[in-house]
């Protein structure tokens, strides 16, 4: 056992201190020393008594060690005058202190959490009568609670305890103990203990809850009723969800915010789009009617919707105290986290100034809430993903408010079959998130639960969990009887009475109203949507004929993407200018001054054609926000557009820093992410249509893990939800002998899933030509996302490099000639994509192959279909033409794009392939057997 005398009381006085903070953090001896009680063991070591003794005297606060050591003393003089403690009480003291860390850690385990009235599991530490020694309402009454280092008012633990119990097990709960900040940990303590954020609401306060949940519940009922069989994913058992968006909201708005971005899935949508972005019940109305009568959508200007009504976005203005703000519900396919990254990367939109060269960030501007499923927030991988980008530079957003909107059941799969954790929100404890766990029957612990959540988020900006734990009334929609899987959940459920109900019942009892005029409430909301369906009817009458909505093609408009040679010049060398006594990586430095040759000479090749765009958008005011994996560096080492001094490891990112800049550039390495890193470009172009945002693969093959990304936001989100961007994803592709997977960018997926010119899908095989289609894509009107297989080993191959004088005159070519043909000597015409280009050109048969003229499709959606038929025309003695590619017959553009080629063939030209033949994997896995086939490929098409 250590001693404790006046030599070493000072190095007691600090472990136990930190013992006080956290009792595993000290070595177990001094545990069990601080815990015994042992008045004999007390007695024998007087420096501990005394150290005891002067923290009651400090009020719980340790004072400073002493500067100096006393002077000697002989021991038994020192001994017989110090009193005997009370070992009794000094061990009572002990256990109340752990006790009051076990109800700040582990209080959840006995709060009253579930309507359903489930019996908490509880835990052996939190209950008094149970610890060495037990702590019985006399000895309570002896514990100073100065001592306890509680923020609850009381003198004794007596009078403290019943407080912290009704605090920490009661229908809220919390876990913040996980938390590795300090500060974080006792500024959370302080505000859960205080109750600062759960006061007593006034009795304004209280009617217009009851009234907010009248309308919530409603809607519901009148949905069902009117609507039978229909589907509607009522929100009802989770009803406290929408007053505490609207609490949200207000405090939102009274921080700063002028937008709320919201992400959801289905459940409570509607409720949602009614009540907090406050459309007209109509319009909720018009789409429930839509699935019976044709009429009700025809009378819609806008025409039909391109999705069901429970995914679909939203935008209204609401009013607050502290003035207007938007609100925007996010539209969110059936992948029910999905949108999940979409909602932060808007959010960071909505919070960046991008009209200045440094692109500011702030914020409090807007508000990203993320209402989650229970099932879903543990069970998708998405979410993890989401949670990471938290407190990254280049995604935070200031804290997200997350809801989990906790049925305690998935569709029909029970939590034990669907998580190996206790709570649904436990993922978020590995990212030091506090998390609110709250009963939803407790309208007012809902409330409060809000008012903590965003009060930390103000002070931290940082994320907080809050597990609204309720029920689902109905099945998974009102079609899905839940008896059938969960009967004995489904019969309490019956038998529950509405949040209203309890809500109104309250108070009642409180005489805060009387039950009549409790009851006019739910009348008043069932007249109103009788009202607006009986308006809505009417208008059927006067419905013109509409078609189905059609997504309106591009502009057309010709886009000028060239730029004048004396500006190249100026932003090439503002490109490579570093501050002084800045030491780049000399093999860098070489590299960086060639460029002022190549721009002189020729040779540009890939980086700095890219950089040269960059700059040039970003002096004519066009933002650019640039993310990916390895994209500062480059995966192949290409771009270099953040430069590391190699003497003191300081950055400096000259793009960043051109004069004449007027825009932002925001350029980030992205995580190991690809589904989230994704969905949040996706959702900050969406929200910045002036931008010009692009994802960089590290291969292309990784959009693999985002094809969810793809399919439900990218290509289909213009069709579905009238909502497009001019995001650009830059897809490394090319066959040089990596492997089935770091060759292949699925090229194949993105044509298949290419109509009504929603996406833009290209393979430029030259600097010049990815130059102007970087600015074209900034520049063009009609905003679409853009698709570019990158290359690899062309981004520095001389061949593929280009001229200043290509850059500036000339522009995007969707199809490029054969220079170097004979017309009239050609019988062959080659048609390829991409790389396969200059293994075609430069293989030894090239030049014995007379006959055989080499072109390329630059792009490949929309396809140039006039330039293609002009091209084909300008050979009079053509007898076939040849489509080659690297990629097998069943992958590649073939499949996709074989109607095109065949269209408009001169008679008696035949059309023929030349390729990989069908295969199951992309490429072979041994380079020697790439080389092989690859020659192959090559011999055939022009022997």
């Amino acid at each position: 056992m250590p001693e404790v005398d006046a030599v070493n009381s000072g190095y007691a006085r600090v472990l136990l201190e930190q013992y006080l903070e956290n009792p595993e953090a000290v070595p177990s001896e001094w545990r069990e020393l601080f815990e015994s009680g042992d008045g004999g063991l007390i007695e024998s070591l007087p420096g501990l008594a005394r150290l005891l003794e002067s923290l009651r005297e400090e009020n719980g606060h340790v004072a400073p060690p002493p500067v100096a050591a006393p002077a000697p003393a002989v021991p038994s003089d020192l001994d017989h005058k110090v009193e005997a403690p009370d070992d009794e009480l000094l061990g009572g003291v002990a256990a109340a202190m752990s006790l009051v860390k076990a109800l700040r850690t582990h209080g959840h385990l006995a709060a009253r959490l579930d309507p359903l009235g489930s019996e908490p599991v509880g835990d052996p530490a939190l209950e008094p009568e149970r610890l060495h020694p037990r702590l019985t309402p006399e000895l309570q009454a002896r514990i100073p609670a100065s001592l306890l280092r509680v923020h609850t008012p009381g003198e004794t633990l007596a009078e403290v305890l019943p407080k912290l119990q009704e605090t920490y097990s009661s229908t809220s709960a919390f876990e913040i103990e996980h938390i590795s900040d300090h500060e974080q940990r006792i500024w959370l303590r302080e505000a859960i203990e205080s109750g600062r954020y759960r006061r007593e609401l006034s009795a304004e306060e209280k009617k217009r809850l009851l009234a907010r949940l009248s309308e919530v519940d409603g809607l519901e009922h009148y949905l069902r009723r009117v609507f039978l069989g229909q589907k509607q994913f009522s929100v009802e058992g989770l009803d406290t969800m929408i007053p505490m968006l609207d609490e949200a909201i207000d405090l939102a708005a009274e921080g700063g915010a002028h937008e709320v971005v919201i992400g959801m899935a289905h459940r409570g949508r509607l409720n949602v789009l009614a009540h907090v972005i406050e459309r007209p019940y109509e319009t909720i109305l018009r789409e429930f009617e839509g699935e019976r009568t044709i009429e009700a959508v025809a009378a819609d200007p806008e025409g039909g919707s391109g999705d069901v009504k429970y995914h679909l976005g939203a935008e209204g203005i609401r009013s607050t105290p502290a003035g207007d703000l938007t609100v925007t519900l996010a539209a969110n396919p059936s992948h029910l986290e999905a949108v999940d990254p979409v909602v932060e990367g808007r959010t960071r939109a909505e919070q960046t100034d991008r009209s200045t060269r440094d692109g500011r960030h702030d914020p409090r501007v807007a508000l990203p809430v993320l209402i989650h499923g229970d099932a879903a927030f543990p069970a998708q991988g998405i979410v993890a993903e989401t949670l990471n980008l938290a407190e990254l530079e280049g995604y935070a957003t200031g804290g997200t408010l997350h809801v989990i909107a906790n049925n305690q059941i998935g569709f029909t799969t029970d939590p034990v079959d669907g998580r190996s954790t206790r709570y649904s929100s436990d993922l978020a404890k590995g990212f030091d998130f506090p998390i609110i766990h709250v009963n939803a029957d407790d309208a007012e612990a809902c409330i409060a639960a809000v008012r903590l959540g965003m009060a930390y988020r103000r002070r931290f900006q940082n994320d907080v969990v809050i597990d609204l734990v309720g029920y689902r009334r109905h099945g998974h929609n009102e079609q899905d009887e839940a008896a059938y899987t969960q009967p004995l959940m489904a019969a309490r459920i019956a038998q529950q009475p509405t949040v209203r109900e309890q809500y109104a019942a309250k108070l009642v009892e409180e005489g805060v109203l009387s039950e009549a005029d409790a009851e006019a409430l739910a009348r008043d909301v069932d007249t109103m949507l009788k009202e607006a369906h009986q308006r809505l009817k009417e208008s059927f009458a006067h419905a013109g004929v509409t078609s189905e909505g059609r997504i309106p093609y591009g502009t057309g408009a010709e886009v000028v993407t060239a730029v004048a040679a004396a500006r190249l010049r100026e932003l090439d060398r503002s490109l490579v200018t570093v501050p002084e006594k800045f030491t780049i990586h000399p093999k860098l430095k070489k590299q960086l001054d060639r460029r002022a040759e190549a721009l002189e000479q020729g040779g540009i090749d890939w980086g700095q054609a890219e950089s040269l765009a960059f700059a040039s958008l970003l002096v004519e005011g066009i933002p650019i926000r640039l993310t990916g994996q390895d994209t500062e560096r480059g995966t192949f080492s290409h771009r270099h557009d953040v430069l590391h001094d190699v003497e003191t490891g300081e950055i400096y990112t000259p793009i960043q820093h051109l004069a004449e800049a007027q825009a932002s550039f925001e350029l980030f390495n992205s995580p190991l992410s690809e589904a989230a890193a994704m969905g949040f470009e996706y959702g900050y172009s969406v929200a910045a249509p002036e931008a010009l945002v692009l994802w960089e693969a590290q291969f292309g093959d990784f959009v693999n893990n985002a094809q969810g990304m793809v399919d439900q936001f990218i290509v289909a989100g213009l069709s579905k939800w009238g909502q497009t961007s001019r995001l650009t994803l830059l897809l490394p592709h090319g066959y040089e002998g990596n492997g089935p997977e770091h060759s292949s960018a699925r090229l194949e997926r993105f044509l298949q899933l290419a109509a009504q010119e929603n996406i833009r899908v290209t393979n430029p095989t030259t600097a010049a030509q990815y130059f102007h289609l970087v600015r074209r894509q900034a520049l063009d009107p009609a905003a679409r996302p853009l698709v570019v297989m990158t290359p690899k080993g062309l981004l520095r191959l001389k061949q593929a490099s280009s001229t200043l004088a290509d850059l500036a005159e000339g522009s995007f070519q969707p199809a490029l000639d054969d220079s170097r043909a004979d017309k009239e000597q050609v019988r062959r015409l080659v048609l390829c994509s991409g790389k396969i280009y200059y293994d075609l050109a430069g293989h030894e048969f090239r030049d014995r192959a007379g006959h055989v003229a080499i072109a390329r499709i630059e792009q490949l959606y929309p396809f140039p279909v006039e330039q293609k038929a002009a091209l084909v025309a300008s050979y009079p003695r053509l007898v076939e033409v040849v489509w080659a590619q690297e990629e097998p017959q069943n992958m590649g553009p073939w499949r996709a794009i074989r109607h095109r080629l065949e269209e408009n063939l001169p008679e008696g030209v035949t059309l023929r392939y030349v390729g990989r033949p069908w295969r199951a994997s992309p490429s072979e896995g041994y380079p020697t057997a790439h080389l092989r086939e690859q020659d192959r490929i090559i011999r055939e098409a022009l022997a």
